[in-house]
């Protein structure tokens, strides 16, 4: 596999959180895959990818609630540590099958062109896109914020300096996205999530769900893991803010050691926010919403029904386990 074979897979493991939406409730949910989406319901999932001769190839798989497995999921906080380790997981699952199906044809030009080489283990592409995340948003910003300490002393107390390390790290992954943008592989992935949005919103507006009902619908939507992952750098500022730390390592550690506590809590406000939409708490998400100018795009067509195909995937087999869709 050559490097910008790998560097399309990683880029878009450090994307998951974006792009996906999940939500362990009656709500259908998706995320943007290479050259296609997956959509999920409650109890199935099914991803559609184009391949470069136009045929649409799907995989479904039925998909059981990890509340229903884990009892401690069900509870308030956990259920969002378990929705979001679920949502990750199964983004891989679909990540993996789009880029077997999408780098098909890349992948035998580099064996006709190339002597065949050991690819690496998925876990190991993993493990670096987590330490590149955690290098990125808790190292750097911790680094540069203790750096303009040392030259502004005023940032010295608690709270400036958790909100320097918090804007800090809202400019990296703004710098990072914008920047992400701009490549044609990423904005097509980004055509793709705004796809996934438009299908969705067509599909909890009770409307037949088609092309041409769904390119009406905005792209950006209040459970886009955008809004998830803006409203964890609010939180995660409150939440340092009252940590009694203060040498660098013990407030990096302890950044890493809470990531599992603002995840939780950060999903009860997206939940609170996304069915009280005129409550402070909307408020405060409605950045995210802006930022998915950025990581969702007008998609055409052709990429809307690839959409529409997979959520049509997700809820036959739905049906077929006798689960029922509802909007909630």
């Amino acid at each position: 596999m050559s490097l910008r074979t790998y560097f399309r897979l990683f880029t878009h493991i450090q994307l998951l959180p974006i792009l996906e939406a999940g939500e362990e409730t009656t709500l259908v949910g998706g995320q943007a895959v290479m050259e296609g989406v997956m959509m999920r319901a409650p109890h199935s999932y099914c991803v559609a990818v184009r391949k470069g001769n136009g045929e649409i190839v799907t995989t479904e798989m039925p998909l059981a609630k990890i509340s229903d497995t884990y009892k401690i999921f069900k509870y308030p906080v956990f259920r969002g540590v378990g929705t979001l380790f679920q949502a990750m997981s199964l983004g891989m699952k679909a990540l993996k099958f789009s880029a077997d199906v999408a780098l098909e044809e890349i992948q035998a030009e580099e064996k006709k062109a190339t002597k065949p080489g050991k690819e690496l283990p998925g876990w190991i592409t993993l493990i670096f896109s987590l330490a590149m995340f955690i290098f990125m948003y808790k190292f750097i910003p911790l680094y540069l914020a203790t750096w303009l300490k040392g030259i502004y002393p005023l940032l010295g107390g608690r709270i400036p300096f958790n909100l320097t390390d918090g804007v800090i790290r809202m400019l990296v992954f703004l710098v990072f996205m914008y920047g992400l943008s701009l490549m044609k592989d990423i904005r097509r992935v980004f055509e793709y999530h705004g796809a996934e949005h438009k299908v969705v919103f067509n599909f909890e507006s009770g409307k037949p769900v088609n092309v041409e009902n769904a390119q009406k619908f905005v792209t950006w939507h209040p459970r886009c893991g955008t809004s998830f992952l803006f409203v964890v750098m609010i939180v995660s500022i409150v939440f340092y803010t009252v940590i009694p730390f203060d040498g660098f390592v013990a407030k990096l550690l302890s950044r890493i050691a809470l990531l599992p506590v603002i995840a939780g809590v950060s999903y009860e406000l997206i939940r609170f926010a996304a069915k009280r939409r005129g409550s402070i708490l909307a408020t405060i998400a409605a950045p995210g919403l802006w930022l998915q100018r950025i990581t969702t795009k007008p998609p055409a067509d052709d990429q809307t029904a690839v959409a529409i195909r997979a959520l049509e995937g997700a809820m036959a087999l739905e049906e077929k386990q006798g689960g029922q869709l509802v909007i909630a």
